[in-house]
């Protein structure tokens, strides 16, 4: 038996290499969704109103390596800015490791597929509203965290 460890165990975020740092994401595509700020508390509440480039089939970015200059706004995650980002759901693997916790075991790394995070309700995949047909994204709030966990 190998003591090896994954490489998410043993080095933090800031250590990956960039293969490992975009292996570490499961591709739910919850961050690509529309999320809405209370001013008075600043409690951050999740839509299923999708960004425009993102896919809504597979729930991957189709412009992934130049999304910032198709959506200025879009939110890079960076290691150094991870533990910023309070909006990350609580299963984003991301957000896991920096806080020095497990990914789950339907994440892609630990099952060696994505078939189980599909089934477990995880990605947003076919769950969508495209944002140019959304409307009022206060009509399209939900809570994404209560699926899969």
């Amino acid at each position: 038996m190998s003591d090896l460890q994954p490489f998410w165990k043993t080095k933090s975020l800031e250590r990956m290499t960039q293969t490992e740092w975009e292996s570490l994401c499961d591709g739910c595509g919850k961050c690509c969704l529309h999320k809405l700020q209370d001013e008075d508390t600043d409690e951050v509440y999740f839509t299923n109103v999708a960004c425009r480039q993102l896919d809504l089939k597979t729930a991957r970015c189709m412009k992934y390596d130049e999304r910032k200059r198709f959506v200025p706004g879009c939110v890079i995650l960076k290691p150094e800015t991870v533990s910023e980002l309070d909006w990350l759901p609580s299963t984003c693997a991301y957000r896991l490791v920096s806080e020095g916790r497990d990914l789950y075991d339907w994440h892609p790394l630990i099952s060696g597929s994505s078939d189980q995070m599909l089934a477990a309700g995880i990605s947003v995949a076919g769950r969508v509203v495209d944002e140019r047909k959304a409307g009022d994204l206060e009509d399209h709030l939900y809570e994404w965290d209560r699926d899969g966990e």
